[in-house]
Protein backbone atom coordinates (compact mmCIF):
# COMPACT_ATOMS: atom_id res chain seq x y z
CA UNK A 1 0.00 0.00 0.00
CA UNK A 2 2.90 2.04 1.21
CA UNK A 3 4.22 1.68 -2.85
CA UNK A 4 0.95 2.84 -4.34
CA UNK A 5 0.49 5.62 -2.09
CA UNK A 6 3.79 7.07 -2.86
CA UNK A 7 3.63 7.03 -6.45
CA UNK A 8 3.09 10.32 -8.06
CA UNK A 9 2.20 9.05 -11.45
CA UNK A 10 -1.16 7.68 -12.32
CA UNK A 11 -1.54 3.61 -11.85
CA UNK A 12 -3.55 0.64 -12.96
CA UNK A 13 -4.23 -2.15 -11.55
CA UNK A 14 -4.60 -5.23 -13.59
CA UNK A 15 -7.14 -7.46 -12.30
CA UNK A 16 -6.19 -11.54 -13.47
CA UNK A 17 -8.62 -13.03 -10.51
CA UNK A 18 -11.63 -12.05 -8.71
CA UNK A 19 -12.82 -13.55 -6.31
CA UNK A 20 -16.84 -15.06 -5.77
CA UNK A 21 -16.45 -14.65 -1.74
CA UNK A 22 -13.56 -13.10 -0.68
CA UNK A 23 -12.64 -13.49 3.07
CA UNK A 24 -13.40 -10.04 4.84
CA UNK A 25 -9.25 -9.12 5.03
CA UNK A 26 -9.23 -10.11 0.69
CA UNK A 27 -12.11 -7.57 0.04
CA UNK A 28 -10.24 -5.05 2.78
CA UNK A 29 -7.33 -4.93 1.03
CA UNK A 30 -8.80 -4.96 -2.52
CA UNK A 31 -10.94 -2.44 -1.73
CA UNK A 32 -8.13 -0.19 -0.24
CA UNK A 33 -5.91 -0.64 -3.27
CA UNK A 34 -8.82 -0.02 -5.98
CA UNK A 35 -9.01 3.20 -4.43
CA UNK A 36 -5.74 4.17 -4.50
CA UNK A 37 -5.53 3.34 -8.34
CA UNK A 38 -6.80 5.34 -11.36
CA UNK A 39 -8.64 2.28 -13.16
CA UNK A 40 -8.29 -1.26 -12.30
CA UNK A 41 -8.48 -3.45 -15.81
CA UNK A 42 -10.23 -7.07 -15.92
CA UNK A 43 -10.09 -9.50 -18.70
CA UNK A 44 -13.94 -10.26 -18.89
CA UNK A 45 -17.23 -8.95 -18.82
CA UNK A 46 -17.75 -11.64 -15.99
CA UNK A 47 -15.16 -10.33 -14.05
CA UNK A 48 -16.17 -6.85 -14.39
CA UNK A 49 -19.64 -7.82 -13.23
CA UNK A 50 -18.33 -9.56 -10.07
CA UNK A 51 -16.48 -6.74 -9.17
CA UNK A 52 -19.18 -3.76 -9.44
CA UNK A 53 -21.32 -6.41 -7.69
CA UNK A 54 -19.43 -7.64 -4.74
CA UNK A 55 -16.63 -4.96 -3.92
CA UNK A 56 -16.56 -1.19 -3.27
CA UNK A 57 -15.36 0.57 -6.29
CA UNK A 58 -15.84 3.47 -8.39
CA UNK A 59 -18.14 1.41 -11.40
CA UNK A 60 -16.18 4.35 -13.49
CA UNK A 61 -12.80 3.21 -12.43
CA UNK A 62 -13.39 -0.53 -14.00
CA UNK A 63 -12.41 -1.10 -17.96
CA UNK A 64 -12.52 -4.54 -19.51
CA UNK A 65 -9.72 -5.07 -21.83
CA UNK A 66 -9.57 -8.53 -22.91
CA UNK A 67 -6.70 -11.24 -22.17
CA UNK A 68 -4.09 -10.98 -24.75
CA UNK A 69 -2.89 -13.75 -27.09
CA UNK A 70 -0.38 -14.92 -30.06
CA UNK A 71 -2.84 -14.92 -33.12
CA UNK A 72 -1.40 -17.03 -35.75
CA UNK A 73 -0.41 -15.71 -38.89
CA UNK A 74 0.16 -18.88 -40.85
CA UNK A 75 -2.45 -21.16 -42.22
CA UNK A 76 -3.46 -23.87 -39.93
CA UNK A 77 -1.46 -27.25 -39.45
CA UNK A 78 -2.32 -30.61 -41.48
CA UNK A 79 -3.21 -32.70 -38.70
CA UNK A 80 -2.03 -36.03 -38.83
CA UNK A 81 -1.72 -39.35 -36.76
CA UNK A 82 -3.53 -39.64 -33.42
CA UNK A 83 -6.20 -37.13 -32.74
CA UNK A 84 -4.99 -35.09 -30.19
CA UNK A 85 -6.97 -33.93 -27.16
CA UNK A 86 -4.79 -31.36 -25.55
CA UNK A 87 -4.73 -29.81 -21.91
CA UNK A 88 -1.76 -27.40 -21.34
CA UNK A 89 -0.50 -25.45 -18.34
CA UNK A 90 1.05 -25.64 -14.84
CA UNK A 91 -0.18 -28.89 -13.51
CA UNK A 92 -1.74 -29.76 -9.73
CA UNK A 93 -5.02 -30.43 -8.19
CA UNK A 94 -8.13 -28.30 -9.24
CA UNK A 95 -7.17 -28.25 -13.20
CA UNK A 96 -9.80 -31.77 -13.62
CA UNK A 97 -7.28 -34.07 -15.65
CA UNK A 98 -8.92 -37.15 -13.93
CA UNK A 99 -12.08 -35.91 -15.74
CA UNK A 100 -10.55 -36.66 -19.38
CA UNK A 101 -8.65 -39.88 -18.25
CA UNK A 102 -11.86 -40.65 -17.00
CA UNK A 103 -13.16 -39.91 -20.13
CA UNK A 104 -10.87 -41.62 -22.40
CA UNK A 105 -12.02 -45.55 -22.19
CA UNK A 106 -15.50 -44.65 -24.44
CA UNK A 107 -13.44 -42.57 -26.77
CA UNK A 108 -10.44 -45.27 -27.68
CA UNK A 109 -12.82 -46.94 -29.85
CA UNK A 110 -13.40 -43.87 -32.39
CA UNK A 111 -11.02 -44.24 -35.73
CA UNK A 112 -7.66 -42.73 -35.45
CA UNK A 113 -7.75 -43.44 -31.57
CA UNK A 114 -7.59 -40.49 -30.06
CA UNK A 115 -4.70 -39.50 -27.54
CA UNK A 116 -4.55 -37.11 -24.61
CA UNK A 117 -1.79 -35.23 -24.18
CA UNK A 118 -1.09 -33.12 -20.81
CA UNK A 119 1.60 -30.06 -21.71
CA UNK A 120 3.09 -28.22 -18.76
CA UNK A 121 5.17 -29.41 -15.67
CA UNK A 122 3.71 -28.74 -12.31
CA UNK A 123 3.01 -25.47 -10.52
CA UNK A 124 5.66 -24.48 -8.52
CA UNK A 125 3.58 -24.34 -5.14
CA UNK A 126 2.16 -27.72 -5.49
CA UNK A 127 6.05 -28.93 -6.20
CA UNK A 128 7.06 -27.32 -3.07
CA UNK A 129 4.67 -29.01 -0.70
CA UNK A 130 3.22 -32.45 -2.53
CA UNK A 131 5.73 -33.30 -4.87
CA UNK A 132 4.36 -34.90 -8.12
CA UNK A 133 1.72 -36.89 -6.35
CA UNK A 134 -1.31 -35.70 -8.42
CA UNK A 135 0.61 -36.04 -11.87
CA UNK A 136 1.49 -39.63 -10.48
CA UNK A 137 -1.96 -40.09 -9.03
CA UNK A 138 -3.07 -39.54 -12.96
CA UNK A 139 -0.67 -41.47 -14.41
CA UNK A 140 -2.11 -44.73 -12.01
CA UNK A 141 -5.09 -43.31 -12.99
CA UNK A 142 -4.80 -43.99 -16.84
CA UNK A 143 -3.12 -47.25 -15.94
CA UNK A 144 -6.22 -48.66 -13.51
CA UNK A 145 -8.63 -47.69 -16.47
CA UNK A 146 -6.59 -49.30 -19.21
CA UNK A 147 -5.89 -45.97 -21.48
CA UNK A 148 -1.83 -45.99 -20.19
CA UNK A 149 -1.27 -45.90 -24.29
CA UNK A 150 -3.54 -42.82 -24.98
CA UNK A 151 -2.55 -40.90 -21.71
CA UNK A 152 0.40 -38.03 -21.97
CA UNK A 153 2.25 -36.48 -19.73
CA UNK A 154 4.61 -33.75 -21.33
CA UNK A 155 6.78 -31.54 -18.57
CA UNK A 156 8.85 -29.58 -21.82
CA UNK A 157 9.29 -26.15 -21.85
CA UNK A 158 7.73 -24.95 -24.90
CA UNK A 159 7.98 -21.15 -26.13
CA UNK A 160 5.81 -18.97 -27.81
CA UNK A 161 6.06 -19.94 -30.94
CA UNK A 162 6.33 -23.64 -29.65
CA UNK A 163 3.22 -23.47 -27.52
CA UNK A 164 1.11 -21.84 -30.48
CA UNK A 165 2.29 -24.60 -32.57
CA UNK A 166 1.31 -27.12 -30.24
CA UNK A 167 -2.54 -25.81 -29.43
CA UNK A 168 -2.61 -25.46 -33.68
CA UNK A 169 -2.04 -29.68 -33.41
CA UNK A 170 -4.85 -30.73 -31.07
CA UNK A 171 -7.98 -31.79 -32.23
CA UNK A 172 -10.04 -30.27 -29.29
CA UNK A 173 -8.54 -28.52 -26.19
CA UNK A 174 -9.54 -29.78 -22.97
CA UNK A 175 -10.77 -27.55 -20.03
CA UNK A 176 -11.70 -29.78 -16.98
CA UNK A 177 -11.02 -27.21 -14.17
CA UNK A 178 -12.83 -28.14 -11.18
CA UNK A 179 -13.16 -23.91 -10.53
CA UNK A 180 -16.49 -22.88 -10.97
CA UNK A 181 -14.96 -19.23 -9.97
CA UNK A 182 -12.64 -18.27 -12.75
CA UNK A 183 -13.39 -15.49 -14.64
CA UNK A 184 -9.73 -15.74 -16.61
CA UNK A 185 -8.02 -18.62 -18.27
CA UNK A 186 -4.96 -17.44 -20.45
CA UNK A 187 -5.40 -21.31 -21.43
CA UNK A 188 -9.10 -20.83 -22.88
CA UNK A 189 -7.86 -17.51 -24.67
CA UNK A 190 -5.06 -19.53 -26.16
CA UNK A 191 -7.01 -22.03 -27.85
CA UNK A 192 -9.38 -19.79 -29.03
CA UNK A 193 -6.71 -17.44 -30.65
CA UNK A 194 -5.10 -20.57 -32.47
CA UNK A 195 -8.67 -21.22 -34.07
CA UNK A 196 -9.28 -24.46 -32.47
CA UNK A 197 -12.27 -25.92 -30.91
CA UNK A 198 -12.80 -25.97 -26.88
CA UNK A 199 -14.61 -28.19 -24.71
CA UNK A 200 -14.59 -26.92 -21.36
CA UNK A 201 -16.22 -27.39 -17.94
CA UNK A 202 -18.89 -24.41 -16.96
CA UNK A 203 -16.42 -21.70 -15.07
CA UNK A 204 -17.26 -18.46 -15.74
CA UNK A 205 -14.80 -17.35 -18.74
CA UNK A 206 -15.69 -20.34 -20.59
CA UNK A 207 -19.68 -19.63 -20.40
CA UNK A 208 -19.04 -16.47 -21.74
CA UNK A 209 -16.13 -17.13 -24.04
CA UNK A 210 -17.55 -20.01 -25.68
CA UNK A 211 -21.41 -18.49 -25.98
CA UNK A 212 -21.14 -17.75 -29.20
CA UNK A 213 -20.51 -21.68 -30.11
CA UNK A 214 -15.95 -21.96 -30.27
CA UNK A 215 -16.49 -24.46 -27.87
CA UNK A 216 -19.08 -26.78 -25.85
CA UNK A 217 -19.70 -26.23 -22.12
CA UNK A 218 -20.89 -28.94 -19.54
CA UNK A 219 -21.09 -29.19 -16.28
CA UNK A 220 -18.33 -29.80 -13.71
CA UNK A 221 -20.35 -33.27 -12.12
CA UNK A 222 -21.37 -34.64 -15.40
CA UNK A 223 -18.77 -36.86 -16.71
CA UNK A 224 -20.85 -38.62 -19.19
CA UNK A 225 -21.07 -34.61 -21.10
CA UNK A 226 -17.88 -34.15 -20.96
CA UNK A 227 -17.00 -37.76 -23.04
CA UNK A 228 -20.16 -36.68 -25.40
CA UNK A 229 -19.06 -33.16 -25.77
CA UNK A 230 -15.08 -34.72 -26.65
CA UNK A 231 -16.87 -37.32 -28.86
CA UNK A 232 -18.96 -35.06 -31.03
CA UNK A 233 -15.91 -32.63 -31.44
CA UNK A 234 -13.82 -35.85 -32.60
CA UNK A 235 -16.57 -37.55 -35.06
CA UNK A 236 -18.67 -34.29 -36.02
CA UNK A 237 -16.40 -32.46 -38.86
CA UNK A 238 -18.92 -30.30 -39.44
CA UNK A 239 -19.43 -29.27 -35.76
CA UNK A 240 -15.40 -29.12 -35.75
CA UNK A 241 -14.87 -27.25 -38.68
CA UNK A 242 -17.64 -24.66 -37.17
CA UNK A 243 -16.24 -24.28 -33.50
CA UNK A 244 -13.14 -23.75 -35.23
CA UNK A 245 -14.54 -21.25 -37.29
CA UNK A 246 -16.12 -19.09 -34.57
CA UNK A 247 -12.66 -19.22 -32.86
CA UNK A 248 -11.27 -17.33 -35.93
CA UNK A 249 -13.82 -14.83 -35.99
CA UNK A 250 -13.07 -14.42 -32.61
CA UNK A 251 -9.30 -14.19 -32.50
CA UNK A 252 -8.41 -11.07 -33.64
CA UNK A 253 -9.80 -9.82 -30.58
CA UNK A 254 -7.46 -10.90 -28.55
CA UNK A 255 -4.46 -10.47 -30.78
CA UNK A 256 -1.81 -8.65 -28.75
CA UNK A 257 -1.72 -5.77 -30.73
CA UNK A 258 -5.14 -4.56 -30.05
CA UNK A 259 -5.10 -5.34 -26.66
CA UNK A 260 -1.83 -3.39 -26.39
CA UNK A 261 -3.53 -0.43 -28.02
CA UNK A 262 -6.06 -0.85 -25.77
CA UNK A 263 -3.74 -0.30 -22.85
CA UNK A 264 -2.28 2.48 -24.25
CA UNK A 265 -5.42 4.45 -25.02
CA UNK A 266 -6.52 4.16 -21.10
CA UNK A 267 -3.19 5.22 -20.27
CA UNK A 268 -3.76 8.15 -22.76
CA UNK A 269 -6.41 9.04 -20.79
CA UNK A 270 -6.12 8.58 -17.43
CA UNK A 271 -2.98 11.04 -18.17
CA UNK A 272 -5.66 13.72 -20.00
CA UNK A 273 -8.28 13.21 -17.02
CA UNK A 274 -5.04 14.34 -14.79
CA UNK A 275 -4.19 17.75 -16.74
CA UNK A 276 -7.77 18.54 -17.08
CA UNK A 277 -8.01 18.65 -13.14
CA UNK A 278 -4.26 20.28 -12.78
Amino acid sequence: MGIIEGLRVPSILIAHTILKDPRRQQRSVFDAVAARVDQVIVMSEGAGQRLRGRFDIDHRKVTTIPHGATVPTKAPCVRSGRPIVLTRGLLGPGKGIERVIEAMGSLNNLPGRPRYLVAGQTHPEVLATDGEAYRNARIDQALRSGVADSVCFDTGYRNVAMLTALVQSAAVVALPYDSTDQVTSSALVDAIASGRPVVATAFPHAVELLATGAGIVVAHDDPDALACALRRVLTEPRLAGAMAAEARRLAPEMAWPLVARAYLGLAHRILAQRRARV
